[in-house]
């Protein structure tokens, strides 16, 4: 059976699915599994988990032969240049990430990944210069007037999940222009090689100042550190087996299910406070992203009855 036909198949759809919801899984639990690496601060995390996740992808390349493949996309500068540009964006929200689950802020993270659908909608418009519908218009309001709610209520701006939303979004439309000639484990290995440089000035720092945990802090505590590039890895290996198998609006639906994770976790395992101004800034986001949903499943299936 053609490699086309086979990921075309209702199963293969199906499977799609799965593997998506696997990484969404996977992601909304994320804090969880930074929590259980204190007393490592978010710059000493971040770092290990650049440099382990470089060599848990050697690894993957070595397994899988797929070491040709990736020399072939490193003589590519066009190529080359956007995957430093992609490692930029991916440390940004991975050390943004981590900063916020480390200091009592899970919740503002799950917020970030829910505004995230809407700042890529809006980046549609400023840079690709799509038109969008009207009701995407409308989402991308009560979005603007859910994060007023929260300045308004805290005194201050989320930005942390404003960086989320923003750096994740740029960073998707970028893995758009790289597009398919990247794989995900060659992607991933040539974020993690650029991002090498400021892992080793972050190490460098740590060992010199505070000193580092690894190693220091118990076995389990050891063990669980040296699974970073296991637990970064796995969850966008997942994603890519689904993205390129589930149709877009499986993908679309299934996004939500990290950042509820998130906001769970936040909530009710880790006790994070929710006064009332919060509540209303939150429900006008979900508000927001039912009028996006809606909308793209419905303009999702015109196009399909549009079709001959």
């Amino acid at each position: 059976m053609a490699a086309s036909g086979s990921l075309d198949s209702p199963r293969q759809r199906t499977l799609g699915g799965v593997y998506a919801f696997s990484a969404y899984l996977l992601w909304g639990f994320l804090p969880l599994y930074f929590v259980l690496l204190a007393p490592t601060g978010p710059f000493e995390l971040v770092a290990w988990r650049i440099v382990l996740s470089l060599v848990f992808c050697a690894l993957l390349l070595t397994v899988m032969r797929s070491w040709p493949r990736l020399i072939a996309i490193m003589r590519q500068p066009r190529l080359l240049g956007l995957t430093a540009l992609a490692g930029l964006l991916i440390y940004v929200n991975w050390q943004v990430f981590i900063i916020g689950a480390l200091s009592d802020h899970v919740i503002e993270t799950s917020l970030g990944y829910f505004i995230n659908p809407i700042a890529t909608v809006l980046l549609a418009v400023l840079v690709l210069r799509e038109r969008l519908r009207v009701t995407q218009w409308v989402a991308i309001g009560i979005a603007a007037a859910a994060v007023l709610v929260i300045i308004v209520g805290y005194g201050s701006v989320p930005w942390i999940a404003l960086t989320l939303a923003a750096s994740f979004s740029v960073y998707g439309l970028v893995k758009k222009r790289v597009g398919p000639s990247v794989d995900a484990v060659s992607g991933l290995t040539l974020e993690s090689l650029w991002l090498v440089p400021i892992a080793a000035v972050i190490l460098t720092v740590v060992g010199t100042t505070t000193g580092f945990t690894l190693g220091t802090s118990g076995p389990t505590h050891a063990v669980l550190l040296s699974l970073a590039g296991v637990v970064t890895a796995v969850p966008l290996l997942f994603f890519a087996a689904g993205a390129r198998r589930a149709t877009l609006t499986t993908i679309g639906l299934l996004q939500f299910v990290a950042p509820i994770l998130q906001f769970l976790t936040g909530w009710l395992v880790l006790q994070e406070p929710m006064p009332l101004e919060r509540w209303i800034g939150f429900g006008l986001v979900w508000v927001a992203l039912i009028v996006l949903t809606v909308d793209s499943v419905v303009h999702a299936r015109r196009v399909r009855a549009a079709q001959p």
